[in-house]
């Protein structure tokens, strides 16, 4: 069984317990379900921020602990004040090492679109996003077929929620429906965590022109960036590459500098 298999095994286990502590009925009296959410689509095409979303990821399951100890309020504020577009909150505990309360904290702290990156199956785990304060959700190609895509996103917008989509290949994008407003191509492969930013590159002109259009995982360098939005690429996820230095806040704040300074380089050149 590869590793995906395995979260999603484990993930039914899990949200069968979840529903038995925390019943429908208690996380719709949260007060997030009454707060409008804050659109991931539109701070991406702002043109004062990076495209960047930033995450915050303790651990992973190819790599290990990554930053257990690192500080949700510290680092989400500091991924927005160095002009991230929107942040990005893991909260599978089992093999991410993330929890629900690291995104209710990243939402007390920060004003902006957060995304719910977990591993969505269940029409339960989209309410539950709403409640801890989420403004959108993460749908996984690889692991739904097209009937679970189309459920689970048209549940999505009813709640208000985004949705972002992500793919591996070109056959996934067969299961983009009308509710999906995002698509991210994913440079790792699920199954072996192979990573290949040339993935991202090589599915762009299949993806559908209406829905914004990001990359995610293995971007560790500027140039991967010129690239990407040489291509059209709108958005761009990264954590690892922040969550594995001491101070992931800086780590970004220095990241994005470095890119606006390329830009201003190319500009020049040109």
């Amino acid at each position: 069984m590869d590793i995906l298999s395995k979260i999603i095994t484990h993930k039914r286990k899990e949200i069968a317990q979840r529903k038995a502590l925390y019943p429908i009925e208690l996380l719709e009296k949260s007060i997030y379900f009454e707060t409008p959410v804050v659109s991931l689509k539109k701070y991406l095409a702002r043109p004062d921020k990076s495209g960047i979303i930033a995450e915050f990821k303790r651990r992973s399951p190819s790599k290990g602990n990554i930053n257990p100890y690192a500080s949700v309020e510290k680092v989400s504020i500091g991924y927005m004040q160095a002009g991230a577009s929107a942040l990005s909150v893991l909260t599978d505990e089992q093999f991410f090492g993330g929890r629900n309360e690291d995104l209710t904290e990243a939402r007390k702290f920060n004003f902006c679109p957060i995304l719910r990156k977990d591993f969505v199956v269940d029409e339960y785990q989209i309410i539950e996003a709403k409640s801890i304060g989420a403004d959108a959700i993460l749908l996984i190609a690889e692991c739904l077929d097209i009937k679970d895509v189309s459920q689970l996103s048209k549940f999505a917008k009813s709640l208000g929620l985004e949705v972002l989509m992500e793919v591996h290949s070109a056959p996934q994008l067969q299961k983009v429906t009308e509710n999906v407003d995002i698509v991210g191509v994913n440079n790792r492969d699920l199954t072996t965590f192979k990573v290949d930013i040339q993935t991202s590159i090589d599915l762009f002109s299949s993806i559908p022109d209406d829905v914004v259009k990001i990359s995610e995982s293995g971007i560790s360098d500027v140039n991967a960036i010129i690239k990407l939005k040489q291509a059209g690429f709108q958005g761009f996820l990264i954590g690892e590459h922040f969550m594995k230095t001491a101070e992931p806040q800086k780590a970004c704040m220095q990241f994005i500098k470095d890119i606006q300074n390329a830009e201003s380089f190319l500009k020049i050149s040109v």
